[in-house]
């Protein structure tokens, strides 16, 4: 199954070791962390797939209270060690998107899916997590995660875009296209045309993940139901995307924010 083999990835050492050393926030995250920033005290955070801490540091000395969950143990271990000797009162605990039981009705402000991990589930379960959400959300809060571009990826899979004036461009370009088409022989550029969303074998942790790349689009409409007043953000500008630009952009992951209804 997707989610037992992404999750074993996530238990291994080497990658805990990696996600364990990491600390900036990313631009987009960045451009949303100062849009809250005035709110932050009052809000009550869970950070879902919270992996080595990276938005623990920023976060949880800010906010009224600080849950960081994760469903890899082994990260969560991690985040204890790395935040043994804070002041601040951070609480860790291993957790599951899909299952967020051992929380109360309307009990998070502000709820952060960081690093595309709502991608690592199938379809069915990335729409339990939406509901999860939206049930353990408070109404008027907040919720923040990011997610790939399936736009982005058709531009990987179209061997007409992958020649550049620069010739290592061109060969690094034609590499990744030959390794994405040997990792996913079933789909071609025809297929993620005509798709809304794909899951794939891309180069995360030397295509040793499935993930899921959904269009723009789509993500307003699977977000629709239970949340309201979405934004989507470049990862790599941290500007907001007009109505405009969201169809063509071609970022590798975009940020969304919502607020609960």
């Amino acid at each position: 199954m997707i989610e037992d083999s992404n999750q074993k990835t996530y238990t291994a050492t080497s990658i805990v070791r990696h996600y364990a050393q990491l600390q900036r926030l990313q631009p987009a995250e960045q451009t949303l962390f100062e849009e809250l920033r005035s709110r932050l005290p009052s809000m009550n955070m869970l950070d879902i797939g919270v992996g080595g801490g990276r938005t623990t540091q920023h976060f949880a000395s800010r906010v009224k209270s600080y849950v960081g969950i994760d469903y890899s143990a082994a990260m969560i271990a991690a985040c204890k060690h790395r935040f043994a000797a804070t002041a601040h009162q951070i609480s860790f605990e291993w957790g599951d998107a899909r299952d967020l039981s051992q929380f109360a009705n309307d009990s998070f402000d502000l709820i952060l899916f960081s690093f595309n991990g709502i991608d690592y589930v199938s379809h069915c379960d990335r729409l339990k997590i939406l509901q999860e959400v939206y049930r353990v959300g408070r109404p008027g809060g907040c919720l923040i995660f990011s997610s790939h571009n399936l736009q982005s990826l058709e531009h990987q899979f179209d061997l007409a875009k992958q020649f550049s004036w620069n010739p290592i461009t061109t060969y690094t370009n034609l590499v990744m296209l030959g390794l994405l088409r040997w990792f996913n022989r079933a789909i071609d550029l025809k297929n993620l045309n005509q798709s809304v969303y794909e899951i794939v074998r891309d180069e995360s942790h030397n295509f040793r993940l499935r993930t899921y790349y959904i269009r723009p689009s789509a993500q307003i409409q699977q977000l629709a139901p239970f949340f309201q007043d979405i934004k989507i953000f470049s990862w790599r500008s941290g500007l907001e995307l007009t109505s405009l630009e969201i169809n063509t952009h071609l970022d590798p992951w975009l940020y969304y924010q919502c607020t609960i209804q």
